[in-house]
C-alpha cells in the first residue's frame, strides 16, 4: 500500500520524463514549453502567444509566487517542460509544479565559499536551467559543471573546468547543442585565459576545449606581444560568460568573449589582441572555429564582445540573408551574415565618444581622440561605461523590429601600472562611474536593426534597466526595473500600459508560455550582478521570487 501511495504522489507531482533534441529544436514553437535560453535557439526572446495582448493587459495579475531562498540575485530565466518549472540561481536549483508553484525538489549548490572573490558580487547564474535526456546541466561558481537528475535533484556527475585561485568562475549556464553540451567561463577582470568547451552530456567526460586567446604559433597569436611580452596571451581575457545561440541548418554555435586582459594596452603592445572581444562561430560537434569577428580590437574599454547575438533571416537589397543581431557594449547594433561572419551594417543606437564610426569595409572602428588621450596618462570621462548590461533584447520577426536596453552610464578612467598577480585583478586602470546629467541614466529603444532607424525611445529616469526583453504577438513588450516594477509596454509606441511591484530589481529575461491552453508569464526578481548593486543597492533590497502571472477572469 505504501508503494502504491508513493507512486500517486510521485505521479501527481508531474516530473518531467526525457526530453529529446526535437524538443529543444522546437523551443518558441511548442508554447507549453520553454526549453532554451532566449525563447529559442535564435535568442530572439519572442513569442507568438497573443491570449494577453494590449486590451487586456491591464487583468494580468499574480498567480503564484515561490521564495528562491537567496540573496546574491536572480539573473537566469526559468526553464518550462511538460508541467514543471526549473530555476538556477548560484545558490539552489529547483523544480517547482506548474499549476500550483509548490516545490517538487530543490538541490544546494555546494561550492568553496572563498571563491566568491572570483565573482566579487557574488554568486549567481546567467541564461536558463539546461535540460536534456532526464538531466539538468548548470555550473557553479567555484568552476565545476554539473549534471543533476531531472525527477529527484540527486547529482548525477560534476566536472571541475578551471582553478578559482587561477580566477575561473561559474556563472553561465552551459547550452545542449547538437547533442554535445557546451559550456563557457568567467574570470574576464582577471588573470583567467577564457575558453569555450564541450562536455559528453551523459558522463560529463570533456570532448574538446578551444581556447579564446591563442598560444604562440595559433591563429591569431600574431595579434598578441609574444616576442616581447612572452607571458602576456597566457592571462589574455576573453572571458566567454554569456550564453550563445546556435543555428541548426549551419551547424553554428555564436559565443561572445570578454575584454583582452589587463585593459591597459601597454601590457599588450596596444595590439588587436584576438579572439578577446569578438564573436566566434564555433562547430558544436568539434570545437572548431568556422569564423570570428571582432568588434573591437585593442579593447582598452571593457566593451567586450560577450552580448548574446540574435538570428534572422531578412531581406537585404531584395535577397534573402541569414544575420545575426548584436547589440553590444560599445554602443552599436551590428548586422553580421551568420554565414561567414561579414560585417552588413553598423548603427550607433546611443551617445557615445570613443569612435567616429564603423567602417563597414574593415569592419574597425575609427576611433576618436580618447583612447590618445588617455595613454597620455589625462583621466578621461569615456561613454558608453556599458551600452548594456547583460540584458538580452528582443526581435519580433514579424514587424521587424529590435528592442532593447541601453545604459548611458560614463566611465571615468585612467591608465594605472599593474603588476600581475596570478588570480587578482588585472585591469590596468582606475575608475569610476556617474550618470550624465543631461539625458537620463537609461532608455528603451525600438529600432530598425537593418537601417539604425530609431521607432521610439522611452527614458528610464531612476536607473537603467538591467532586465530582459520579451516581445509577444499580444503586441506587448515586457521588462522590468531595478526597482522592482515589472512592466509591460506597448511594442508601436512605447507606451506603458501595466506594472507590478516585486520584492526586489528584477534582472532577469521573462518567459511566457501555455499550461493546458492558458497563457502565462513569469519572471525572477533579486538584485544581483556587480552593476545592478553598485547602482541600486542602497534602496533597493536583496531577495529571490518566482513571479508568475496569468489573467484574472472578467
Amino acid at each position: 500500500m505504501k508503494k502504491i501511495i508513493a507512486l500517486v504522489l510521485w505521479a501527481s507531482c508531474g516530473v518531467a520524463s526525457a526530453q529529446t533534441p526535437q524538443d529543444l529544436l522546437t523551443d518558441g514553437k511548442n508554447t507549453e514549453n520553454v526549453t532554451t535560453f532566449g525563447m529559442g535557439y535564435d535568442l530572439k526572446m519572442y513569442s507568438p502567444l497573443k491570449q494577453i495582448n494590449k486590451s487586456n493587459i491591464k487583468r494580468l495579475v499574480p498567480v503564484w509566487t515561490f521564495s528562491l531562498s537567496n540573496d546574491m540575485g536572480e539573473l537566469s530565466q526559468p526553464t518550462v517542460y511538460d508541467g514543471v518549472m526549473y530555476v538556477v540561481n548560484g545558490n539552489w536549483t529547483y523544480a517547482i509544479d506548474l499549476a500550483t508553484g509548490r516545490q517538487i525538489w530543490r538541490t544546494p549548490v555546494t561550492y568553496d565559499r572563498a571563491s566568491l572573490r572570483v565573482t566579487t558580487s557574488g554568486a549567481y547564474i546567467r541564461g536558463a536551467a539546461t535540460i536534456y535526456n532526464g538531466k539538468l546541466f548548470r555550473q557553479n561558481v567555484d568552476a565545476y559543471v554539473q549534471a543533476l537528475d531531472m525527477k529527484t535533484g540527486k547529482e548525477i556527475w560534476r566536472e571541475k573546468f578551471g582553478e578559482w585561485k587561477e580566477s575561473y568562475g561559474g556563472i553561465v549556464a552551459p547550452a545542449i547543442v547538437n547533442g554535445v553540451l557546451i559550456s563557457g567561463m568567467a574570470g574576464g577582470d582577471r588573470t583567467a585565459r577564457g575558453f569555450i568547451e564541450g562536455y559528453d552530456p551523459d558522463t560529463g567526460k570533456r570532448l574538446w576545449r578551444t581556447w579564446t586567446i591563442p598560444e604562440p604559433g595559433q591563429k591569431g597569436s600574431e595579434t598578441w606581444p609574444n616576442k616581447d611580452m612572452p607571458d602576456a596571451w597566457k592571462y589574455g581575457g576573453g572571458a566567454t560568460w554569456q550564453p550563445g545561440s546556435y543555428d541548426p541548418q549551419l551547424d553554428l554555435f555564436y559565443i561572445g568573449t570578454g575584454n583582452p586582459e589587463p585593459y591597459n594596452p601597454k601590457y599588450r603592445a596596444g595590439m588587436d589582441s584576438l579572439f578577446a572581444s569578438s564573436l566566434l562561430a564555433i562547430r558544436p560537434k568539434t570545437g572548431e572555429m568556422v569564423w570570428y569577428y571582432q568588434f573591437t580590437p585593442n579593447d582598452t574599454f571593457d566593451f567586450d564582445g560577450t552580448a548574446e547575438s540574435i538570428l534572422a533571416d531578412v531581406q537585404i537589397d531584395g535577397k534573402p540573408r541569414k544575420v545575426l543581431f548584436n547589440v553590444n557594449k560599445n554602443g552599436f547594433v551590428y548586422v553580421i551574415d551568420r554565414t561567414d561572419g561579414k560585417l552588413i551594417a553598423a548603427h550607433q543606437f546611443m551617445r557615445q565618444n570613443w569612435a567616429k564610426y564603423i567602417d563597414l569595409k574593415t569592419g574597425k572602428p575609427v576611433l576618436t581622440d580618447l583612447l590618445d588621450r588617455a595613454l597620455k596618462g589625462e583621466t578621461v570621462d569615456m561613454s558608453p561605461a556599458r551600452a548594456t548590461n547583460a540584458t538580452l533584447s528582443a526581435y519580433n520577426p514579424k514587424t521587424g523590429v529590435l528592442f532593447l536596453n541601453s545604459w548611458e552610464a560614463i566611465r571615468v578612467m585612467k591608465f594605472i601600472d599593474q603588476p600581475l598577480v596570478v588570480g587578482g585583478g588585472y585591469t590596468g586602470i582606475e575608475t569610476s562611474y556617474k550618470n550624465p546629467t543631461d539625458i537620463a541614466p537609461g532608455y528603451t529603444i525600438a529600432m530598425n536593426p537593418l537601417t539604425g532607424k530609431e521607432m521610439w525611445k522611452v527614458p528610464q529616469q531612476e536607473f537603467a534597466i538591467s532586465a530582459g526583453t520579451l516581445a509577444t504577438d499580444g503586441g506587448l513588450l515586457f521588462t522590468g526595473k531595478l526597482t522592482g516594477e515589472f512592466i509591460a509596454l506597448d511594442q508601436d509606441n512605447g507606451k506603458q500600459l501595466w506594472q507590478f511591484k516585486t520584492g526586489s530589481s528584477v534582472n532577469a529575461p521573462p518567459i511566457t508560455y501555455t499550461y493546458k491552453g492558458k497563457q502565462y508569464v513569469t519572471v525572477l526578481s533579486g538584485r544581483g550582478g556587480s552593476n545592478p548593486t553598485r547602482s541600486a543597492g542602497n534602496v533597493v533590497p536583496a531577495g529571490g521570487t518566482v513571479y508568475t502571472f496569468a489573467l484574472m477572469p472578467e
